[in-house]
Formats: structure tokens, C-alpha cells, sequence
């Protein structure tokens, strides 16, 4: 065998970057681990001691390999509560591998993350990222035939859980979340719950390490209560600083210039139908980091 030029590895692998860690972050729901896996997936490109004829092909099945891997080992140890995605910066060119890519919308991502990771995997790899199932059945050791029942699977899974949310823009957002905490705060049970549709539901992830619900909170009585409890810990120091995050809106909640949290709220016909708070510090840094170049945190 010839080697390749160190160059052209290198280049071949910055090609494909992008869809090395959109690999490892759909599956994972983790930025961090994804591009721990961005690099443990360039070693194993640059370390490969046969010729390969399908870069692209190669390095998505080192990558979604590294990504179950990493899946399995989180839910051997197991994780405090609801997993929510963690958030990253869209739009600007804040982060350039996501540019393109819808399926990281939160909501999607919740939706693709009840799942099982084989089921995640195979309708990414098809769905997503157009790959056979030939190709996929190579990727993850299986028979062409199970693939294609995965996908199947999976899509009329997706299909029937995935949200279609109104589009609202910044100075809705914002307005309307400035109402709602309103009522939150007055304690007015009956303006809160008017902003949120009957089958509205309030998913948390604290990670263990901030408080947070234990499992998703359904319906409007139940997500109203709720929020009027945390409306009370509410105080002057926190403030709220639009960002788009995973391609939608959401609104950084912060303390002093400590990031409380980023909730995302999914509208139908005006009103709430899904908020999703990520509270877990260790899912922030990212953005705090974006949020301090923006000049928002000091």
C-alpha cells in the first residue's frame, strides 16, 4: 500500500468534519462528547492501515460506533431524571457544523431521543444523512433487511411525535415570555395557564447537579402549578437575554452573570405547548461561553 500524503488525510477528514460531529451530537445529545469523538474519529482515520475507498462512509461508522458507545455507557451508569440535548449556538456562523443541519431543532431532538440508540442511529444515518442501507447495515453490523425495519420503524415513530411548531420572531419571544413570567410571578394561575395549550408539557434536565423535575410534567394544571413554585424563586438579578440555540429561540435565563438556565418554549397557535429547560451547569458552558463573546456575561 501506498500511504497518502499526511496533507491529504488531513484534508480529507476536515471535509467531513461537519458530519463526523453531527453524527456524534444527534446521537449523543452531548457537544461535548461529540467532539471528543470528532477527535477520537481522526485518530482512527489518520491511523487506518488499509486503503479506503469511502472517506465519508468510513468515518460516519467510526463516529456513530464511538457514539453508541458513548450512549451505552450513560445509561449503564444511568442519569438523574429527564436527558435533555445539550444547547449550542446557532446562526452567525457561531457554530459552522450545524449551519445546515434541522434535525438538532430541540424539540426534534427530544422526539429522536425516545428512540432506542440502534433506532436513532439507523434513521439518522438514512434519514438525515442519506446513506444506504447496504452502507448502514456495514456501519452497525446488521443485515441490510433490519436496517430498513429500523428506519421504518423509527420514521413512523418521529412521524407521529414530531412537534410543528409555530414560528414566532425575536420581539414575540420575548414579549411573550415577559407575559407569561408575569403571571408566574403575580401568581395569576389562570393568565398562566392561558398561555399554555391543555396538553403542554414541561420537561427539566438538572442533571443531578441543580433542581429540576424528575420526569416531564403534563398538562395544563399540573405545568401552571408548577411554574407558579418557581416563579417564587424568582428575583431583581435575573434577566433574560434572547438566543438561537439548536436553530430555534430561546431565552437564556440568567442569574446576576451566572446562566441559570436556557428554556426553550415551543408554540402552537400562540400559546405554550412544550417548555424545555436545561438547568445541568455542565450542558451550559458552551453557551455561556457564546453569551460571554457576545458580550452578555462579564
Amino acid at each position: 500500500m501506498t500511504e497518502q500524503p499526511r496533507m491529504s488525510v488531513d484534508e480529507e477528514y476536515a471535509r467531513h468534519r461537519g458530519l463526523v460531529i453531527r453524527v456524534a451530537y444527534d446521537v449523543t445529545g452531548s457537544w461535548v462528547d461529540a467532539e471528543d469523538i470528532a477527535q477520537q474519529t481522526y485518530v482512527r482515520w489518520r491511523n487506518a492501515h488499509q486503503p479506503v475507498h469511502n472517506a465519508r462512509a468510513y468515518l460516519a461508522r467510526i463516529a456513530i460506533n464511538l457514539a453508541l458507545d458513548t450512549v451505552a455507557r450513560r445509561e449503564k451508569v444511568g442519569y438523574p431524571g429527564p436527558f435533555l440535548p445539550e444547547p449550542v449556538a446557532t446562526g452567525q456562523g457561531t457554530t459552522d457544523a450545524l449551519d445546515d443541519a434541522a434535525e438538532v431543532e430541540a424539540a426534534l431532538m427530544v422526539v429522536l431521543g425516545t428512540l432506542s440508540p440502534l433506532e436513532r442511529a439507523a434513521f439518522l444515518l438514512h434519514d438525515v444523512f442519506s446513506f444506504t442501507h447496504a452502507e448502514i447495515g456495514v456501519m452497525l453490523d446488521r443485515e441490510p433487511a433490519a436496517i430498513r425495519q429500523l428506519t421504518s420503524r423509527a420514521r413512523s415513530h418521529v412521524a407521529a411525535r414530531r412537534p410543528d411548531p409555530s414560528r414566532i420572531d425575536r420581539t414575540e419571544l420575548v414579549a411573550l415570555t415577559e407575559r407569561f413570567l408575569a403571571a408566574a410571578r403575580t401568581g395569576d394561575l389562570a393568565g398562566l395557564t392561558a398561555h399554555l395549550t391543555d396538553d403542554v408539557v414541561f420537561i427539566a434536565d438538572g442533571g443531578g447537579r441543580r433542581a429540576a423535575a424528575m420526569r416531564p410534567v403534563r398538562g395544563g394544571d399540573k405545568v401552571g402549578r408548577l411554574l407558579l413554585g418557581l416563579a417564587k424563586k424568582v428575583t431583581d438579578t435575573w434577566r433574560l437575554v434572547p438566543i438561537e440555540v439548536n436553530h430555534r429561540l430561546a431565552i437564556a435565563i440568567f442569574d446576576g452573570d451566572t446562566l441559570d438556565q436556557v428554556l426553550w418554549f415551543v408554540f402552537r397557535d400562540g400559546r405554550i405547548a412544550q417548555a424545555l429547560s436545561v438547568r445541568n451547569p455542565d450542558k451550559l458552558v458552551g453557551v455561556t461561553d457564546t453569551l460571554r463573546a457576545m458580550g452578555h456575561v462579564d
